[in-house]
């Protein structure tokens, strides 16, 4: 929620009687913190400020400030604590352990996925599908993040711990907690690791429960695999310096200058580069004059990501803009696209200069034979669509019908083989009426196949294209499913289209849910982590209700115009298997 850069409304004193109340608010939403610790928290004279801000996707969230330091969150009237409020309580919530390499990845905005979990000796914590949870690191109980539990304790073992586990919502050295709240302007500190100790910079050391001392000595040997850990612990430093690399620096700024340099050429500067590649390349190729106003998180989650080459990876903070608004403001003055905040909080390109020298010379890269593998997930090889065929299977009131073309009880038949075999059957048994060729006389066994009981009398001939149709109504359906260089599969029943429903949650909070994907060869892990990536908002993989080994996904906001896209343009699914796509928003709604 808070990777990205957001914009501060008010920053005001808080009066007593909030602070009583928000008291009572802190001491019913976490009743494990006591009263004493409660009154620690919120302070009776000390400075409390109450800061009210927009995050970078428009969620409006209060942020309590004590002392300069956030220390609690108010989104959509639930409270959550900062990791500031971690660090001096680290057991306020259930803790989930992960190596110290994944913090950066879940400062960038990711969330934290199962396989990255780290299972203690005493095993998880028990949490059920929407707690709130801590996330610490291998080593340090100090909390670096916060989230909730996508699935619970019990559902992420019977998973093989595979998928999604938690939604993370804010992380130590993301916005929130690198900010500094002056008035109505939003000021970002240089990290400085020489800070006083009073000043919580960075997590403090907390030792590890308990454990065996086998399990301990295998825990150090795995810390020594993990890199630096410089940026773990403020007190004890020269302690933890034992288990960093040998090459470290202890200078986190050369450190960081050593390591910015590949192939003789700085590491910002190449970024710098593929920033603009996959901006003018999104602008040539991709981006319409149909598609403006445009939001400028979907032209980087949409189609700037697209068009970044394989085997690079684009990030924005480690070019020297650090934020897309800042880039889109330098290609502004450029006179290459017009910026406007068309709503509060929210940018968007409003005119794109097609003409403009930088993109008429800009030459598009060759695609490669890859291009359309699914990045996202854990796919490696291409996604094809499945060639899907349907079928007819013989029921047992048809069987006499059937029995002469030598198909018995429970065969699979085209539509079109069936019709074959009743044009046939008519015409074996010279059922076709003389007088008018277009009506069939009904014999015993058509009557008792495809007449209702108060028609047995009453119907005595049908046109063709009624006999057929009733035909194909009394036979159960089933269809085919065949993937590229596999066997057919074959299922009875209905075809169920991948299903995409709009739900209203609180607040009047809108998601997107899609479902029955599995059908498709699609996994719904992966069609999560794209569509995070494409919409920039959260996503949750979850069991389908009614629905027995199905899941299904959930994306924050009505997301079905990004959704069409992937599952249309990407994956190639033809429209007739998608349910729900005229739901998307219209043109120039927010």
């Amino acid at each position: 929620m808070f990777a990205k850069a957001f914009r501060v409304k008010s920053n005001t004193a808080i009066k007593g009687s909030d602070r009583r109340k928000l008291r009572a608010d802190v001491t019913a939403a976490f009743p494990t913190l006591g009263t004493d610790q409660a009154s620690e928290l919120i302070p009776g004279k000390e400075e409390l400020n109450v800061v009210k801000l927009y995050a970078h996707k428009g969620d409006a969230v209060t942020v309590y400030m004590s002392g300069g330091n956030p220390i609690l969150f108010e989104l959509e009237k639930n409270l959550y604590p900062t990791v500031y409020t971690l660090w001096s309580y680290p057991d306020l919530l259930p803790a989930f352990t992960t190596w110290p390499l994944v913090l950066d990845k879940l400062v960038g905005g990711a969330d934290l996925m199962l396989p990255g979990v780290v299972v203690p000796p005493t095993g998880l914590p028990e949490v059920q599908q929407g707690d709130l949870c801590a996330i610490a690191l291998v080593g340090n109980r100090a909390p670096v993040a916060i989230g909730v539990a996508a699935m619970s304790t019990a559902q992420m073992l019977a998973s093989g711990l595979k998928g999604k586990g938690f939604s993370v919502l804010h992380t130590y050295q993301d916005h929130l907690w690198v900010g500094e709240y002056c008035g109505y302007c939003l000021v970002f500190l240089t990290l400085d690791f020489s800070r006083k100790s009073g000043d919580k910079s960075s997590p403090p050391a907390i030792a590890p429960l308990a454990v065996n001392p086998t399990d301990s000595n295998e825990e150090k040997v795995d810390l020594s695999l993990q890199g630096n850990l410089s940026c773990l612990t403020l007190e004890g430093e020269e302690e933890n310096r034992k288990v960093h690399h040998p090459e470290a620096s202890e200078d986190t700024s050369s450190g960081a200058q050593s390591q910015d340099c590949v192939d003789g050429k700085p590491l910002q500067e190449q970024m710098d580069e593929l920033l603009h590649q996959c901006f003018l390349h999104a602008l040539k190729s991709r981006v319409k004059k149909a598609d403006l106003p445009l939001l400028t998180s979907t032209l980087l989650g949409s189609h700037m990501f697209s068009c970044c080459p394989k085997g690079q990876q684009l990030d924005i903070k480690k070019s020297s803009y650090k934020k897309l608004s800042k880039f889109l403001q330098h290609m502004q003055q450029e006179q290459i696209v017009q910026i406007k905040e068309l709503s509060k909080g929210v940018e968007s390109i409003v005119a794109v200069d097609w003409r403009h020298p930088r993109i008429t010379s800009f030459v598009i890269p060759e695609p490669s034979l890859t291009s359309q593998t699914v990045q996202e997930g854990s796919r490696e090889q291409p996604y094809h669509p499945p060639d899907i065929k349907s079928l007819y299977c013989v029921p047992a009131n048809m069987t006499q019908l059937f029995q002469e073309s030598g198909h018995k009880k429970g065969n699979a038949l085209e539509g079109s083989e069936v019709r074959r075999i009743i044009i046939d059957y008519a015409k074996k048994n010279n059922l076709v009426d003389a007088d008018n060729r277009n009506l069939v006389k009904l014999d015993p066994i058509l009557c008792d196949c495809i007449l209702e009981k108060n028609e047995q009398h009453v119907v005595m001939k049908l046109p063709w294209d009624c006999l057929l149709t009733r035909c194909l109504q009394n036979m159960q359906p089933a269809y085919q499913v065949t993937f590229p260089g596999q066997e057919p599969i074959l299922k009875k029943g209905k075809l169920c289209p991948i299903d995409i429903t709009l739900a209203q949650k609180a607040c009047n909070k809108k998601v997107t849910v899609v479902r029955n994907l599995e059908t498709y060869g699609l996994d719904p892990c992966s069609v999560a982590a794209a569509l995070q990536l494409r919409c920039q908002a959260s996503t949750i993989v979850s069991p389908a209700p009614g629905a027995k080994d199905s899941l299904q996904v959930q994306i924050q906001g009505n997301q079905i115009h990004h959704l069409g896209q992937l599952l249309l343009e990407e994956y190639r699914l033809p429209g007739k298997y998608i349910q729900g796509l005229e739901k998307a928003p219209k043109p120039g709604k927010k």
